[in-house]
């Protein structure tokens, strides 16, 4: 499998990697619903299986359990892939979420990471959100310590605007960035993609798939059954009117992926990978079964034609 280099660094990683969002489980803000940990465990590994090199996961996912299900899934795994978390989303006793960047807030986050992923370095430490923005610099020089450190061996942001990676230049040493990117979210299309690519800022994709959305796989029957505390019922583009609407995009995927056997996830994420600028996609997994909808589209590779057919539906269906 072809592999690239992320921005600065030395890290080689596959077109995919694995997103451990949802194998948080249950029970807090952004949640997926309930999760079965051996699922989580049993896809990691078939993901690994497959060839994918790195995780991508975060501490606030599950308020950190996710992590502590990837230490577990990792365990006896030889050679080990490359582990990605994040910083700054903190979280009182009661679960409720804050974001914090204060110099001891991002220091002891990065302690509690490395207990709970069970390694004694971090591949590449991330901000996870940009909040406060006043503090964006403090976060940074600790990000820089604990590189120093030996802790991170690389550090990132992830949905940093492109004014706040300006702020970020005089410091330099910014490996990576991961943003929302897939053809219901293309902001970072016009002025990011071409920052990144000048400054040699690895570009991370999460939700290639829009969270589920175009996998061929979400209903208006499967909206209706989602768990409570599943976050995606309460997103306008799983919503009408824009539901119908992105549905009958996922049918153009479908008509275009089923000419190479691919599913619309497949050419979903192909259509994401088809950006030099992108380096990765990060795809969430529940499931070993999930993975066979998934992993084609690390060596899919949509025509010119097919890009275009794309556009022309989207612009028809008034997306773009």
């Amino acid at each position: 499998m072809q592999k690239r280099r992320l921005g600065n660094s030395d890290l080689w990683i596959t077109p995919l990697g694995i997103g451990q969002w949802a194998m948080g489980g249950g029970g807090w803000k952004f949640s997926w619903g309930p999760q079965d940990d051996g699922a989580s465990i049993a896809a990691i590994r078939a993901a690994l299986d497959a060839g994918w090199n790195w995780v991508d996961t975060a501490a606030v996912y599950g308020l950190g359990h996710a992590e502590e299900v990837l230490a577990q899934a990792l365990d006896g795994v030889s050679p080990k892939p490359y582990i990605f978390t994040k910083c700054e989303r903190c979280w009182r006793e009661n679960g409720e979420i804050y974001g914090c960047l204060k110099r001891e807030s991002v220091l002891r986050e990065c302690e509690d990471s490395l207990r709970r992923l069970r390694v004694d370095v971090i591949d590449l430490y991330q901000i996870h959100w940009p909040e406060p923005d006043a503090d964006i610099e403090e976060a940074w020089e600790a990000m820089l310590e604990l590189k120093r450190q030996g802790k991170a061996r690389w550090i990132g942001v992830s949905n940093f605007s492109l004014a706040q990676l300006r702020r970020l230049e005089q410091y330099g040493d910014i490996t990576s960035l991961q943003p929302p990117y897939n053809l219901l979210a293309r902001d970072i299309e016009s002025e990011i993609l071409p920052y990144c690519a000048k400054n040699n800022i690895g570009i991370l994709t999460y939700s290639p798939m829009h969270s589920g959305l175009l996998t061929g796989r979400m209903t208006r029957e499967r909206m209706a059954q989602l768990p409570p505390d599943d976050h995606r019922s309460r997103r306008p583009q799983f919503q009408e009117p824009l539901l119908s609407r992105n549905l009958q995009l996922v049918e153009k995927l479908r008509e275009i992926g089923s000419r190479h056997g691919r599913t619309p996830g497949e050419a979903a994420i192909a259509w994401v990978l088809r950006r030099p600028e992108v380096t990765g996609a990060i795809v969430g997994l529940r499931s070993p079964a999930q993975l066979e909808g998934v992993k084609g589209a690390a060596e899919f590779r949509l025509t010119a034609g097919e890009i275009a057919e794309i556009e022309q539906e989207m612009r028809r269906l008034g997306i773009a």
